[in-house]
């Protein structure tokens, strides 16, 4: 029988001014730093039921992307260089070195670019529906892109993702394999109770790069994409199906490109894995980092 998928949060919160702003994050053993990233719409939630695995070996901090989960709301854009100019501040702050990154959703695009721009201070990757690389329309099957052409389109996607709250009520719920349950739906919701609280939710479709578009964000990916494929630092892809739009492609681009990387088949999931597997994902993570 398979471990128990806790909805409690058993963290204490710790604060750090960043940019003029507190940031939120977990901080929790000793050694060297794990550095856990999250993407939309969730936050340092989504480790709880995964730290435990990695915390009797490494200090592990999970960290709350500016304006959501804990972390402050300033009135900033929130673009991809907005979160990833607090993120890089907040390594900085504490002091961070030689850090493992465990990534998933945006965090993957934020944590790869950090590795690519600072390559001698990133240990290795571990990384789960991650943006490895640009998209296309042309890749992406059509539910998929009348999805995203409808949550990047100002008027409907304004009304879809900040009056509905869609990415708590429709999509975070419906993109796992398992029922989340009501605490659970009610954790997420937590940091997004409002129209304007959701600016960071309905800012990070848009800036997702396909077929070029955003130009800024899509050179990047592309930046980062090519030095994925070229270091040789360790990198473990945790993957599920269905996953992510086109997953066997993705499975296929991966194996043919990366080198020094492990690559675990989870079985059946969705697009938040944590939420689908977390025991096994701390588990193989657990394994894997202890033998780098």
């Amino acid at each position: 029988m398979s471990p128990e998928i806790s909805s409690g949060f058993p963290f204490d919160s710790n604060f750090v001014d960043v940019e003029g702003s507190e940031l939120h994050y977990v901080d929790v053993g000793e050694g060297d730093p794990i550095l856990f990233l999250h993407g939309n719409p969730t936050w340092s939630y989504l480790w709880r039921n995964i730290i435990p695995y990695l915390q009797p070996e490494a200090r592990c901090i999970a960290p709350d992307l500016i304006g959501m989960g804990k972390s402050g709301k300033p009135d900033i854009a929130y673009t991809f260089e907005d979160h990833f100019e607090y993120i890089e501040a907040f390594i900085d702050e504490l002091g961070l070195a030689d850090i493992t990154l465990v990534l998933h959703d945006w965090g993957s695009g934020l944590g790869f670019y950090y590795a690519q721009t600072h390559p001698d201070n990133v240990r290795a990757v571990a990384f789960m529906n991650a943006m490895v690389r640009p998209y296309s329309k042309e890749r992406l099957p059509r539910r998929s892109r009348l999805m995203f052409g409808l949550l990047r389109t100002p008027v409907l996607g304004w009304v879809v993702i900040s009056v509905a709250n869609s990415f708590i009520t429709q999509i975070l719920p419906r993109a796992t394999a398992r029922a989340l349950t009501d605490e659970e739906l009610a954790r997420y919701g937590e940091p997004f109770p409002t129209i304007a609280s959701r600016k960071p939710v309905r800012t990070w479709p848009r800036e997702l790069p396909i077929s070029g578009k955003p130009a800024r964000v899509h050179d990047k990916v592309s930046a980062y994409s090519e030095w994925l494929i070229k270091a040789d630092i360790p990198k473990l892809w945790l993957y599920a199906q269905p996953g992510p739009p086109n997953q066997d492609e993705v499975a296929q681009y991966i194996e043919s490109n990366f080198a020094n990387t492990t690559m675990v088949d989870l079985g059946d999931g969705g697009h938040y894995l944590p939420e689908d597997h977390p025991h096994r994902i701390g588990e193989e993570i657990a394994s894997w980092y202890t033998n780098l």
